[in-house]
């Protein structure tokens, strides 16, 4: 089996969720590093949407998180980070699902605002999705475990996480942090932030401090 190459950029969350994977399975990869302004030939090629993760292996070019990311849950089956059983599985690509439409476009919508009006609602955005989170899916579906699904860490941990290690940027930035009173989803970060997977490519909030800082205006930064 021919070793498999990964297109990423660092600072991206969604190739962060296929670096996770790959950490988790200690899947042995060759590393691309993609400037996404200046994309290298070779990148394009592997990618027809010009996104990161991209993967190339076994002849195959696969991209977008999600679906790079149940390949190689396919093709490299252990350890296991999806249930086994078709309704839990179900359930788990249902929470991947949100997490991409409802938890990224909230994120974006708080850190992309210009207007204090505009910050306000994403602010209430990104609140309700926390607030839902914490009411729908860790009181309900982690069975008293630690992790999203219960007592082992799967690919719905691992496609959320990203962004809640961005969380504390955006807090210095736009003055959001999760509620104290939301336990659950507060204890689930403690479990996955804990993982040595998690830890071996964890970037400081410094780093995206300094990235997500070009999408706040200057007065909202001083305020």
């Amino acid at each position: 089996m021919t070793k498999l190459r990964l297109y990423s950029a660092k600072a991206c969350p969604f190739a962060h969720r296929t670096r996770l994977v790959l950490q988790e399975k200690a899947i042995d990869f060759e590393l691309t590093e993609v400037d996404l302004q200046n994309k290298p030939p070779a990148f394009v090629g592997a990618s027809l949407y010009g996104k990161v993760p991209a993967i190339e292996h076994e002849g195959h070019r696969i991209w977008e998180s999600a679906i790079v990311n149940e390949y190689l849950e396919e093709v490299f089956p252990e350890p296991a980070l999806l249930p086994r059983e078709p309704g839990r599985r179900a359930l788990a690509r249902i929470w991947i699902d949100y997490a991409n439409t409802r938890l990224v476009p909230a994120f974006a919508q708080l850190l992309r605002a210009e207007t204090p009006e505009q910050e306000a609602e994403g602010h209430k955005a990104l609140g309700d999705v926390l607030a839902f989170i914490e009411r729908e899916a860790l009181a309900r579906s982690s069975n008293g475990g630690p992790y999203w699904l219960g007592a082992e860490v799967s690919l719905v941990d691992l496609s959320f996480y990203p962004w809640f290690e961005r969380l504390p940027a955006v807090g210095r930035l736009r003055g959001f942090s999760i509620p104290a009173e939301h336990t659950r989803l507060l204890s689930w970060l403690d479990a996955v932030q804990a993982r040595d997977a998690v830890r071996a490519i964890q970037s400081p909030v410094e780093f995206y401090v300094e990235r997500y800082a070009k999408f706040v205006k200057p007065a909202a930064t001083a305020a």
